[in-house]
């Protein structure tokens, strides 16, 4: 059988404490190695309504680029 949905996210969910289903947003809480832990929270009140694991790739850290040759040489007083 094919795939039919490839990504599926929430739009609403039931929120307990507003006791009707409400639109939710979705938060990134950390970036992991397998991927990234994301949470949905009501809308309305700002419930944490559930979790959401999207795995993928391990981002790799960008690293720092080295400082240009003419503005190491204005910092050390050369001209």
């Amino acid at each position: 059988m094919t795939q039919q949905f490839g990504k599926f996210t929430a739009s609403e969910l039931y929120c307990p404490k507003c006791k009707i289903s409400q639109p939710v947003r979705e938060r990134l809480l950390l970036v992991l190695p397998t991927g990234e832990l994301h949470e949905f929270v009501c809308a309305r009140c700002s419930t944490s309504l559930g979790k959401r694991t999207v795995t993928g790739p391990a981002v790799a850290p960008g690293s720092p680029k080295p400082p240009r040759a003419s503005a190491a040489r204005r910092l050390l007083g050369f001209k």
